[in-house]
């Protein structure tokens, strides 16, 4: 799967097309990514122990990855990935480029 967290998508198919958010979780088992802000579902949740008071929740539902596309900021689109290799350090990596520019789309790791 393309989809990281952390990365921003939008969404390209369903009620939501046209919305925008980064990507909160990634279930690969099932081919889904939790996108913060769309697909919205109400929850009833049964009173219990942990939630004395019960009630309706609303949050994320899970979003097929084939209904998301990669949006790049620098062309302000949603673009196609792929992968390429590339040497770094007398390493060869796996990247992730844009398909339309070739330009990487891999970001550092923030700790």
């Amino acid at each position: 799967m393309k989809i990281r967290v952390g990365d921003t998508v939008e969404v390209i198919a369903g009620k939501d097309k046209g919305k925008q958010g980064e990507v909160l979780q990634v279930l690969a088992k099932q081919d889904k990514v939790i996108v913060e802000g769309v697909n919205i579902v109400t929850k009833h949740i049964k009173p219990s122990q942990a939630d004395p008071e019960g009630g309706i929740v609303t949050r994320e539902a899970p979003i097929h990855v084939s209904n998301v596309a990669f949006y790049d900021s620098k062309t302000k689109a949603p673009v196609k990935l792929g992968y390429k290799i590339v040497e770094k350090d007398g390493k060869k990596i796996k990247v992730r480029v844009n398909k339309k520019t070739g330009a990487e789309v891999d970001k550092k790791k923030k700790k």
